[in-house]
């Protein structure tokens, strides 16, 4: 079964459900483990690293929790597959360099997958639609305790997991969460929060973690370190954090709305009628554009589904339109099927027919 199955099916955390979905787009738990007597792949030679892969493949088989997944091995696919996964947020960049070894298990809807031989030999990894942080640390925990009883994990008691980075030993546990802030970015706090955030521990990173830059007002906010602390411990912290940044969100965009409801209007509804008009677009056009549209849907402006517009910010990366399209695409080729794809999607993605914003002069009073 390969990786075209994942453009068929939804996946959970891209569908604009759970608490809060508007503002948190996604809520991720992920979990460092290795094996014990096994270099780190980092350290280790290929034969070690095949060996590791051998071993967790064995035991994932062997997991119910796991049962009618994907397992991609990315030394063995080409780089726009690769490209494609990193950009679903299956796997990470270093992840997708595909050396010798490492594979990627998908699990049902995308929920839960693992990275063999990333940085650690194994990344269990759950994504959850909204604000679902404490589910997400359930549903990995429970992958974790299952794949735990026919692995032989590095574990110390005085310490912990151990892993390849320092700053993951202990729980082995990165939390984190996607949000979408644009009402604190217009209205210039955004700086201060994420500065108050950067005090408090927590790393901020734009929509493809680490090594990337925040676009479209997507930031991931999530925790550096773990030793010393219990997993319910740093989501909790996270969690308590997270809610003041979406009151804080919440508060920015009611004040936008009341103060310069005009040109919150406009910057909507010019945002919709270029994605439903335009022949040509970049992905950071795009980016943008989704971004203005999507804070429309907290007002009302438009009547579209939220899921739409979450997968239009995926399904409008370069991998993503070359795996629809079927073949590879020069970047002004890509450009204008970015374009076809949106506005179809777009047409697709209204609520009931709705016609969509109102007409130039309508009273929207």
């Amino acid at each position: 079964m390969g990786i075209e199955i994942l453009l068929k099916r939804d996946a959970e955390w891209l569908k604009g459900e759970g608490p809060d979905a508007r503002i948190v787009v996604s809520s991720r738990a992920r979990l460092a483990r290795n094996l014990r007597g096994l270099a780190f792949p980092g350290r280790a030679d290929a034969e070690t690293r095949i060996r590791a892969r051998g071993d967790v493949e064995k035991a994932v088989e062997g997991s119910r929790l796991m049962q009618g997944s994907i397992s991609v091995r990315l030394d063995e696919i080409g780089e726009l597959d690769r490209q494609f996964l990193v950009e679903r947020h299956l796997c990470s960049r270093e992840h997708a360099r595909g050396d010798e070894g490492t594979v990627l298990v998908i699990g049902d809807q995308e929920i839960m997958s693992i990275m063999v031989n990333e940085e650690d030999h194994l990344r269990l990894q759950t994504l959850r639609s909204g604000f679902q942080l404490k589910a997400a640390l359930e549903e990995i925990s429970r992958l974790d305790d299952d794949l735990e009883e026919r692995l032989d994990y590095a574990f110390l008691p005085t310490v912990g997991y151990l892993t390849s980075c320092p700053t993951n030993v202990g729980t082995g546990l990165r939390a984190s969460v996607m949000l979408h802030l644009p009402g604190l970015v217009i209205a210039n706090q955004i700086t201060q929060v994420l500065q108050a955030v950067a005090k408090l521990g927590l790393a901020v990173r734009g929509m493809y973690g680490e090594g990337t830059e925040a676009s479209g007002n997507l930031f991931q906010i999530s925790n550096q370190a773990t030793l010393g602390k219990t997993e319910a411990g740093i989501v909790d912290e996270i969690e308590k954090v997270i809610a003041q940044i979406v009151e804080h969100e919440k508060k920015a965009q009611q004040a936008l709305f009341k103060r310069s409801r005009k040109a919150l209007e406009d910057r909507v509804y010019r945002a919709y009628g270029l994605l439903g008009s335009a022949r040509i677009i970049t992905s950071k056009e795009a980016i943008e554009l989704l971004s203005a549209l999507k804070l429309g849907l907290d007002f009302r402006l438009v009547a579209l589904d939220l899921g739409t517009i979450n997968e239009l910010f995926i399904v409008t990366q370069p991998a993503h339109l070359q795996k629809l399209a079927g073949k590879e695409l020069k970047p002004e080729e890509r450009d204008i099927f970015r374009a076809d794809l949106i506005r179809s999607r777009l047409e697709s993605g209204r609520r009931g027919g709705d016609p969509g914003p109102p007409a130039p002069g309508a009273n929207t009073e």
